[in-house]
């Protein structure tokens, strides 16, 4: 009898281990594939039947944050007047950064002008009842500045700035697109690089600013946006450079014609430009992230979109390479 009581457990632990391994029938068009989702931008959607939500109740609740507030512009009104139409009722780009977390980065990283400040895109498409804002995760600033995604700093103003979206939106749920990052076609990251004179690099500094700005409406750019952050460092004792500034800069035609398909995209709209020189060096450095993030990020395969943003950085490019040559 205790024989056959072992053998019918024996059967059973068999059988169980047989039927657990066995496979599920799945209809693989009701399946969506996350796995290979896009982790570069992360987006926070809130009921507003109430319209109470607004791009300003945003950025007041990132000043009470201790953020620095670079632009809140609403691009809306200039889809509209440029182009006669709108897929939003709302559409703001929005520009911030915490001063005390930039100062630690760099110090370690003196690129972090690539992100300082930060953008972010606050949007209602037309007729709906939510409001939506996209931002860069941690993943996708570490990968573009060459850092470690488990850099504390990092880690720790992504949490803050998470934290303040959830009080700014309280019912507001995270998600990731859906769409499959792509290999990125091009370098990430867009470096020049000008040799100054040790004694006279302030005229050339303000020469050099000069002819860039004198450029950029001529080939369709917008200053949306400038912070010194050279002079907020020396307010706070750190001397490592002579000049750390960080230009803002737009394309309508570019953010209109993505955020079509990818509202999502002014999380990395407006590009952050920064021109910087260590003290006791001659060298300014230039930098800014390339459209190819774009690309790669939220998976853009249309030839339309492809070219608008190409053609944006070809005129970029062609603007820094004829002032620093």
């Amino acid at each position: 009898m205790k024989l056959l009581v072992k053998v019918m457990l024996f059967i059973s632990v068999m059988m169980s281990s047989i039927y657990a391994d066995k496979p599920v029938s799945v209809d693989v068009n009701k399946v969506k594939v996350t796995q290979n989702k896009s982790s570069d931008i992360e987006i926070i959607t809130s009921d507003n039947s109430d319209g109470k939500i607004t791009p300003k109740s945003i950025e007041e609740a990132f000043k009470k944050a201790g953020f620095t507030i670079s632009a809140n512009r609403d691009m809306n009104g200039p889809f509209v007047k440029q182009f006669k139409e709108s897929e939003f009722d709302t559409y703001n780009l929005f520009t911030f950064y915490k001063a005390d977390m930039v100062l630690k980065l760099v110090k370690k990283y003196p690129n972090v002008g690539l992100f300082a400040p930060m953008s972010m895109s606050i949007y209602t498409k037309k007729g709906e009842k939510t409001i939506s804002v996209s931002s860069l995760g941690v993943a996708a600033m570490a990968k573009i500045m060459q850092t470690s995604k488990d850099d504390t700093t990092l880690v720790a103003l992504r949490k803050l700035v998470k934290e303040t979206l959830k009080k700014a939106m309280p019912t507001g749920i995270f998600h990731t697109p859906e769409y499959k990052e792509q290999e990125a076609k091009g370098a990430l990251v867009t470096h020049f690089s000008m040799e100054m004179d040790k004694e006279e690099w302030s005229d050339e500094l303000d020469e050099f600013k000069m002819g860039f700005e004198g450029e950029l409406a001529p080939n369709g750019f917008v200053i949306a946006g400038f912070n010194n952050l050279g002079d907020e460092f020396e307010e706070a004792k750190y001397e490592a450079y002579d000049f750390y500034e960080v230009y803002s800069i737009c394309k309508l035609p570019v953010i209109y014609t993505i955020a079509k398909t990818r509202p999502e995209a002014g999380a990395f709209a407006p590009c952050s430009l920064y021109l910087s020189k260590k003290k006791d060096d001659t060298i300014m450095e230039i930098a800014f992230p390339s459209v190819y993030n774009w690309m790669s990020a939220m998976a853009i395969d249309s030839k339309a979109d492809i070219k608008v943003l190409e053609d944006a950085q070809m005129g970029m490019q062609n603007i820094l390479r004829g002032l620093t040559e």
